[in-house]
């Protein structure tokens, strides 16, 4: 029996230890296979987890181009033995900051999210780099990892298969322990990181808070000289005009009273020249153009900027006769020479020479400015501006002058004038050697004095009298517009408010014109007074006027006739006439 026994261990020995080992050496593969395999996606599992650490770490330093950031970042990666190479990329590829050892040669560029491909030894894995949902370029990470053909020389036998795979576990579970610490020291950094990018974040939000200080700031600076130049320039008129009026009443002597006349309407002309220079800036005013000779145009201001001008400064013109004609707004031209030479003068306050000058330009299609132009240009010998100056001699209320001096509207209306005419400006100047400005017109089609095909000679026609239906809410002006209406050989008849014309002329429609101001108290306008006589006197001409810029755009875009305030006798003349004049 024992024998039996024996023989049936000694029979069974070898196929059970074959079917062991077989079963060893079967269970070794599947275990190395698995065991690789396993391994293969750990590693692209940690190159992962570590691209995208990575890459939410550099989104800020890539949002704010500040590749020194990212660089720190890619270098903390070094701490982790098994990370051969790191790129960061832009969006458009361009390579931010990197890392490479051991040989390893900077990840691909076109390498995309998502995509493993490996080389023997390594695994490669790319992550998009995205802030607030906005992508900003993207992090390509390369870790190595034991070649394959190493590992496939310890698969020589079965013990040594098993032996080996008895190791690999112990190998793996060590990198595991190892990946763990390193997982572990990657979520201290990330914590780090997350950190900084907070701290990143709050100088940002206190950048943009001062900032915005910095913008109310200079708004209530910009508030602060034009309150203060146009109040220096408003009392000065104000002063002119109160004075000339109490020195009227106090005398007879008609020379005087004519000297005193002519200060107020100077004053009053320069009141009314300071608001176009506020809407010219706005380009909320019209311009009027017409074809204009420049030479002739500054030959005869020749007197007018002389008397602008001191003693101490010598002005030369020089003008050719064959300058070609622009078609612009001639009083605004006027205004933004005056302006020029003012600007000129107040640069040499101990004298010198002011050149105004102009010359014919011919266009160059490959210039900045392609057409036929004429350059007006003011040079003097002042004291010159620096860099930062010139930068913004052209912004609204910027100026150099002290507080009250000025409004620092002057070279703003020069630069609106040529933006609005279809022309530029120029600058040339350094601190001590001068200033140079030019105004650069383009060349009008027309000849000077060229009238428009359909213009005809009118005949006046206040002469045949009447009478015309004023509204004016102001009593102040609709005496003084009653009064002017008289000495024009018109009557007339005072409504306050369109609502009270309208009622008015449903009992007398006997008028020959209806004269309205635009903005006045009531639930109706002056332009919709305008459209109620349009519908229900059709033969009944109206004539609006009005301060408001706004108001006047929205009048002439709809047809009806304009006169802006404030306005003269010849003026007022000119519009009822031309009111009156029968519509073809």
């Amino acid at each position: 029996m024992t024998g039996a026994v024996e023989g049936l261990s000694t029979g069974r020995t070898p196929r059970l230890v074959t079917a062991t080992l077989a079963a060893l050496v079967l269970g070794g593969l599947v275990l190395a296979v698995m065991s690789e395999r396993h391994y293969r996606d750990q590693k692209v599992r940690e190159a992962q987890v570590q691209a995208e650490i990575l890459a939410a770490s550099v989104a800020a330093p890539l949002a704010f181009d500040d590749a020194d950031t990212a660089q720190a970042y890619v270098r903390a990666m070094a701490r982790n033995p098994e990370v051969l190479s790191v790129g960061v990329y832009d969006e458009r590829g361009e390579r931010v900051a990197h890392l490479s050892r051991d040989g390893a040669s900077p990840p691909a560029p076109r390498l995309q999210a998502g995509e493993t491909p490996s080389r023997e030894g390594s695994v490669r894995v790319a992550s998009p780099v995205v802030e607030a949902g906005a992508r900003l370029g993207q992090v390509r990470l390369e870790m190595g990892s034991e070649p394959v053909a190493r590992r496939l020389a310890r698969y020589g036998g079965v013990a040594l298969l098993i032996g080996m795979a008895a190791l690999a576990m112990i190998v793996l579970g060590a990198a595991q322990a190892a990946l763990r610490r390193a997982n572990g020291e990657l979520g201290r950094q990330a914590q780090d990181l997350a950190g900084a990018n907070a701290r990143l974040h709050t100088e940002m939000e206190e950048r943009a808070r001062a900032e915005e200080a910095l913008r109310q700031s200079q708004k209530m600076e910009a508030l602060g000289q034009l309150t203060g130049g146009i109040a220096h320039d408003f009392n000065n008129l104000l002063m002119i005009t109160s004075g000339g009026l109490d020195l009227l009443d106090r005398t007879s002597d008609p020379k005087k009273r004519d000297r005193l006349k002519a200060g107020i309407r100077q004053a009053v002309d320069r009141g009314a020249g300071l608001t176009r220079q506020l809407l010219a800036f706005s380009r909320r005013s019209a311009l009027k153009p017409e074809v204009v000779d420049l030479g002739a145009r500054i030959e005869g201001m020749r007197l007018l900027l002389e008397r602008s001008l001191r003693e101490d400064i010598e002005v030369t013109f020089d003008a050719p006769a064959d300058l070609w004609p622009v078609e612009v707004d001639a009083g605004e031209l006027e205004v933004a020479l005056i302006n020029l030479a003012v600007n000129a003068r107040d640069a040499m306050p101990a004298g010198g020479r002011l050149v105004v000058s102009a010359r014919n330009v011919p266009g160059e299609p490959t210039s900045s400015f392609p057409l036929d132009h004429v350059c007006l240009a003011v040079t003097d010998t002042g004291v010159g501006m620096s860099p930062e100056v010139v930068e913004r001699v052209f912004e609204p209320f910027f100026t150099t002058k002290g507080v009250g001096s000025g409004t620092g509207l002057g070279l703003s209306q020069v630069y609106g004038f040529a933006r609005s005419s279809g022309g530029r400006t120029d600058i040339n100047s350094r601190p001590g050697e001068g200033t140079r400005i030019s105004l650069c017109l383009p060349k009008s089609a027309r000849s000077a004095g060229e009238a428009p095909a359909d213009a005809e000679a009118a005949a006046p026609l206040l002469d045949e009298g009447g009478r015309l239906l004023l509204v004016e809410d102001d009593d102040g002006v609709a005496a003084v517009v009653i009064q002017m209406v008289q000495d024009l050989g018109l009557s007339a008849r005072r409504a306050m408010s369109a609502e009270e014309a309208i009622a008015v002329l449903a009992e007398d429609q006997a008028f020959r014109l209806v004269f309205s101001d635009m903005v006045m108290p009531g639930t109706l306008d002056g332009r919709q007074l305008a459209q109620h006589v349009r519908d229900h006197y059709p033969h009944l001409p109206v004539l609006l006027t009005t301060g408001f810029s706004q108001a006047a755009e929205a009048a002439r875009s709809e047809g009806l006739s304009l006169l802006p305030k404030p306005y003269r006798l010849p003026e007022l003349r000119a519009a009822l006439e031309q009111a009156l004049r029968p519509k073809n």
